[in-house]
């Protein structure tokens, strides 16, 4: 029964690891679409929303190292970390040698369409990766800093606390290195960070009732008590 309960414990972190990795290269693969809608906005009105579609997976990154965070702790969140960082660039080398080599007469997708949507990546990569580093470990930091200072009380608290403050680094440090690099107007910059932070804010308070349901599902079923964490390093 525990070398079953220590696989299912592996498994799941694996899937949970396999999300994050998912979403976080997505975000970079995606993010030159950008979509505009008009909501309606309590004391504002109608107001346009303008964001790049690559914000949209990115709310999970941060839901998936949360629920890591506190079922498997603080150095696999790190590890998980680390791999979408991995993850991320050897995806930009990939993207380098397939923009590198010619398309053929017959192929779908020409040089000039393909650079035209990946040939930004480099750049995105780049500047996504500085500030994810920046975020992800302060989120898991963070994280962990409140579930000490709780003694493992207060779920809500150390969710939206951690993401909130990481999230303010991670969109005002892309989208400053963004325009930086060329790869956005300037012009651009303080509507895409009210925007993007304020999204991310949104779903960070949207998130806290699954956040609350996994982790005690997840605790439940390797019968983890208040403030412990699931080992299988040994």
């Amino acid at each position: 029964m525990l070398i079953k309960s220590k696989n299912q414990e592996f498994q799941l972190f694996i899937i949970l690891a396999s999300v994050f990795v998912a979403s976080l290269v997505s975000c970079n693969l995606i993010f030159q679409k950008f979509f505009s809608i008009e909501i309606w906005v309590p004391f504002i009105g109608n107001y346009t929303f303008e964001q790049s579609v690559g914000l949209l997976p990115y709310p999970i990154t941060f839901l998936v190292t949360d629920i890591i965070s506190e079922v498997y702790g603080q150095k696999k969140a790190n590890q998980v970390v680390l791999s979408g960082l991995v993850a991320s660039l050897f995806m930009l080398l990939i993207i380098s040698v397939a923009d590198f080599v010619s398309a053929a007469e017959w192929s779908p997708i020409n040089n000039q369409v393909f650079s035209s949507v990946f040939g930004l990546s480099s750049v995105a990569v780049f500047a996504s990766m500085l500030a994810y580093l920046f975020a992800q470990f302060i989120d898991v930091k963070l994280f962990h800093f409140w579930k000490k200072l709780t003694q493992g009380r207060h779920l809500w608290l150390r969710n939206n606390a951690s993401t909130i403050c990481s999230q303010f680094i991670d969109t005002f440090s892309v989208l400053f290195l963004l325009c930086y690099f060329g790869a956005i107007e300037w012009e651009k910059f303080w509507i895409l960070f009210i925007n993007g932070f304020l999204f991310k804010v949104f779903f960070a308070a949207f998130d806290t009732p699954f956040f609350y349901l996994f982790s005690s599902i997840l605790k439940k079923r390797f019968n983890l008590k208040l403030n412990e964490e699931v080992s299988f390093d040994n």
